[in-house]
């Protein structure tokens, strides 16, 4: 009988013209290769991400404005509620933040000012200076999730986003659950989690564009685990 393998969803809308999208397929070859970790990968449109149910992975990828912003915040929640390991990079760190904000906090207006520049409660803001093509340091505060994977307490990372968390809203993402624990030496927030999740992670910085070898990032390899470890607890559960 074929053993099972871990299903990953890939949630974008996938493009030969996003540099992420671009290298997944060597990563998920590099995983396979250098640690024995084979994924059943599958990339689902944002307009079809509502349907993730089932896999033992969401990965919510950069590119957007998404085709279908309802189907992405759709993709997080199914995640965040049913325990499905979750990772967001870029624009999943910031539909992250939407989800939550607005079906956990119940701030309905919460926007991404990308998509709704005007809207009354923008969670989501541009930076005051773009990191598009940029690398920063991250300090990660060791007693997190983020900073077991990374372990080390200082990072270096690749950056292609022109947008983040607005502060004003720190408090009271924080205040219902979610934790920063991650921040550029500014002190501007750069990664999140979700405390009590078996894995909820979400990073403003793109580790699909780490190594140039296409070797995974800690952070590409603890979701991979953390898909395998899923799996074998469903399995565990029939």
């Amino acid at each position: 009988m074929t053993t099972p393998l871990a299903r990953i969803a890939l949630v974008g809308d996938r493009s030969p013209h996003v540099r992420s999208h671009t290298r997944i397929p060597g990563l998920l070859e590099k995983l396979a290769e250098r640690d024995g970790l084979v994924l059943d990968a599958y990339w689902i449109p944002t307009e079809e991400a509502a349907a993730v149910d089932g896999f033992d992975a969401v990965w919510l990828l950069p590119g957007s404005p998404y085709a279908s912003e309802a189907g992405a915040l759709a993709a997080v929640t199914t995640a965040r509620t049913r325990g499905i390991p979750f990772l967001g990079t870029c624009a999943g760190f910031h539909h992250a933040l939407l989800e939550f904000a607005r079906e956990v906090c119940d701030l309905d207006s919460a926007s991404h000012a990308e998509t709704d520049p005007s809207g009354s409660s923008p969670v989501v803001v541009p930076l005051a200076c773009s990191l598009a093509g940029h690398e920063g340091a991250i300090i990660v505060e060791p007693d997190s999730l983020a900073g077991r994977i990374l372990g080390a307490a200082r990072t270096v990372e690749r950056y292609h986003c022109s947008y983040g968390c607005n502060p004003e809203y720190l408090d009271l993402l924080s205040s219902h659950g979610l934790r920063f624990t991650g921040a550029d030496e500014a002190g501007d927030p750069r990664v999140v989690e979700l405390p009590g999740h078996p894995f909820f992670l979400a990073t403003l910085f793109q580790p699909e564009l780490a190594r140039e070898d296409l070797s995974p990032h800690p952070i590409v390899r603890a979701l991979a685990f953390a898909a395998v470890h899923h799996l074998n607890a469903r399995s565990a559960a029939v």
